[in-house]
């Protein structure tokens, strides 16, 4: 590919990056400012471990979608799903559509392709990088 041009295969990529980084942020503004009804109506209680996960949702997501440090971002919040997975979901149950754990599993997936195949068209990273 030439320097400067993306194929569809880029602008489809970043299109997951935006839905799945707008889509974790909604997460984070559930714990941390109680949107959509928060966490049964309650918002995380400051540095338990929900509360750092919804720092680096409301944080992390933002990121995501600007295409800003990707892969470092994607590192950090793939690890946090699998986390979330093993802390959370595995208690419940072993497959993911029997213990709630489809999102956190779809989104532990989505982060470790963005480390590995980057962020994609129409991202910052690469508007930093081709200066």
């Amino acid at each position: 590919m030439a320097q400067g041009t993306y194929s569809f295969e880029s602008y489809a990529l970043a299109l997951l990056r935006i839905v799945s980084g707008f889509a974790f942020t909604l997460h984070g503004a559930q714990k941390m400012i109680g949107a959509f009804g928060g966490l049964d109506g309650k918002t995380a209680a400051v540095f338990s471990l929900m509360w750092f996960a919804g720092v680096l949702e409301i944080v992390g997501g933002p990121l995501i979608m600007l295409g800003l440090f990707t892969r470092p971002v994607a590192f950090l919040l793939c690890g946090e799903m699998a986390v979330a997975y093993f802390m959370v979901h595995i208690r419940i149950g072993f497959w993911p559509i029997a213990n709630g754990g489809e999102i956190t599993v779809l989104h532990c997936f989505i982060f470790l392709y963005l480390v590995t195949a980057g962020p994609g068209a129409l991202s910052l990273d690469g508007a930093i990088r081709k200066r």
